[in-house]
């Protein structure tokens, strides 16, 4: 008992010293018992913010400035999202805006031809148009996943709501709506940071294949793609290197056949003993998705949410696909599975 009214006193000035720093963003809605409070300090020390409920979301409305008549990549799918996940009362949010994404990180990913490319008006190919602006908007998107990463090491649990996406690009080309790769910056990141084991998993409908080529025998990361083959970009059908893992998926797959090629790919991933996790989030392996055919529903995204929540490491989710109208219901799902709510 005195050790428990000792660890409740150290808690609430580690809470104290923690709300000084800025380094907690959200307290819970409920006041959470000093004593279930201490004796989380107990097990956990200096982590007890990972115990906190609540989702961090990091996100700009700007990234909703660009858009192409008719074209699938559109405003909407985050407008519809932040209107949402503000509306409902099931999951306390924190708002954090990303920060700037410097050269340095993105030149791990990427060659300096690209960056300049990315200035070139001239479209990339028929599904990726150039933009004005669109350099500033990828490299915001970079930003909000490198702001993820530091949110995950610091034990939150947190979700970049941006665009555009990230997974498809290239380590020296822009492809499938996607300009700058985001969550293989942030993977590189986490490496030249300190973090010796990075994972990387994609669970959306297509293959993550500037992912894979950026990642393609990188020390210290593995790649784990499901996704549903044939389909765009038609790659993804066998391993690659000594580090990248795929599980293609025949089109209209068994909600629970699919689960368990997830399941499988979720024990390859833990046999890795990753120190971080970056999850590759695309919602269009939903039944409902018009650009594929596949046969996920919202609770599959709820499971999968409680899955990377138990593994124990510390996690971060970027937006990639996704396009059905229901697209806000599908990350509310996910994101109740990754907080515990």
């Amino acid at each position: 008992m005195a050790a428990i009214a000792m660890a409740t006193a150290a808690a609430a000035a580690g809470i104290a010293t923690e709300w000084q720093a800025g380094t907690v963003h959200c307290a819970p809605r409920r006041p959470v018992p000093a004593r279930l409070l201490a004796l989380d300090f107990l097990r956990h020390g200096a982590k007890l913010t990972t115990r906190l409920p609540g989702m961090k979301i990091i996100t700009d409305e700007r990234c909703t400035g660009y858009s192409a008549p008719g074209h699938p990549e559109r405003p909407e799918r985050i407008r519809s999202t932040l209107a949402k996940l503000r509306a409902q009362k099931e999951l306390p949010v924190s708002w954090v805006k990303p920060i700037p994404a410097d050269d340095e990180a993105l030149l791990r990913a990427h060659t300096p031809e690209h960056l300049a490319r990315l200035a070139d008006p001239v479209d990339f190919d028929a599904d990726t148009p150039f933009f004005p602006q669109i350099a500033g908007y990828a490299r915001a998107s970079v930003g909000a996943a490198l702001t993820a990463l530091a949110a995950a090491r610091n034990g939150e649990p947190v979700f970049s709501l941006m665009r555009p996406p990230g997974h498809h690009a290239m380590r020296a080309r822009a492809m499938g709506f996607c300009y700058l790769n985001n969550i293989a910056i942030a993977a590189l990141a986490a490496l030249a940071t300190g973090t010796r084991r990075v994972a990387v998993y994609d669970f959306d409908v297509h293959h993550g294949n500037g992912t894979e080529a950026i990642l393609l025998n990188q020390p210290g990361t593995a790649f784990f793609s499901i996704h549903q083959f044939p389909c765009y970009p038609g790659t993804g059908t066998r391993n690659l290197g000594n580090n990248c893992f795929n599980y293609p998926v025949p089109p209209q797959t068994p909600r629970i056949e699919y689960r368990h090629i997830l399941s499988s790919a979720f024990e390859h991933l833990q046999a890795f003993k990753p120190e971080l996790v970056a999850v590759s989030a695309g919602f269009d392996c939903y039944a409902r998705d018009p650009l594929a055919q596949e046969t996920l529903e919202a609770e599959d995204f709820y499971w999968l949410g409680q899955t990377f929540r138990n593994l124990g490491v510390p996690v971060l989710s970027l937006l990639e696909g996704g396009y059905s109208d229901d697209l806000p219901e599908l990350i509310l799902a996910y994101l109740r599975g990754l907080s515990g709510t």
